[in-house]
This record gives C-alpha cells, sequence and structure tokens, in this order.
C-alpha cells in the first residue's frame, strides 16, 4: 500500500505559442503525472495560446517522484499528438513543508514554483 505524505495543488495557468498539430492550430490540454496519478485539464479548442486557469490536485507519495507536465493535441479520429513536456523536482518544496509544519512558526506558508518552457 502507498502511503502519502500530503497533497499538491498544481495551477495550470497556460501555454504560449504552442505548436501546430492539426490543420493551422491545435486543441491543447495538460496532463499531471505523480508517481501512479495524473490529472487533466479541460481541452481548449483551435487555440495555440490556451488559457486554463485549473487548479489540480495530487496526493503526493512517500517517495517523492517528479512532477511530470505532459502537454498534448486531442485528435477525435486518431491518437492524440504530443506536444512538449517538462518534469519537475518537487522534492525540496515538499520537504521545505514537511519542515515548516513540525516547526513552531505560526505564520502562513506558500510554496510557489514557475516553469516555463521554449518547447
Amino acid at each position: 500500500m502507498v502511503e502519502f505524505v500530503g497533497l499538491i495543488k498544481v495551477n495550470v495557468v497556460k501555454g504560449t505559442h504552442l505548436a501546430v498539430r492539426d490543420v493551422m492550430t491545435s486543441d491543447p490540454y495538460v496532463i499531471l503525472s505523480l508517481g501512479h496519478q495524473s490529472v487533466k485539464t479541460r481541452v481548449i479548442k483551435n487555440n495555440l495560446n490556451p488559457v486554463w486557469n485549473e487548479s489540480l490536485m495530487l496526493s503526493i507519495p512517500e517517495n517523492i517522484p517528479p512532477l511530470k507536465v505532459l502537454v498534448y493535441d486531442k485528435d477525435t479520429f486518431s491518437t492524440d499528438d504530443f506536444m512538449g513536456e517538462a518534469e519537475i523536482d518537487i522534492q525540496p518544496l515538499v520537504l521545505a513543508a514537511i519542515a515548516y509544519e513540525k516547526s513552531s512558526s505560526n505564520e502562513p506558508m506558500q510554496f510557489e514554483k514557475f516553469v516555463a518552457s521554449k518547447n
């Protein structure tokens, strides 16, 4: 049985200048994967600069794998086209949050990590 150390909320904001995978455009969506779990955003039709503004939650397993971000183009009659990916090491953030939780501070804490890709 997999033990979890907490939850992570990931805000998927937008994509810019995405690749064309259909005729003149794409229908992009994002999949977040952490260990054996995955969640996805909605598909934004006909848009190379999609704005999702979606918050997605994943449980953090005890062995803290990297967070994988995959972008695909939705296709109706064929396999979805791969558009790009990123891998984020969240272990330092999780360990800092665990240390903060064990501290005596009453101040609220928020960790943020922004990822931008040229692909």
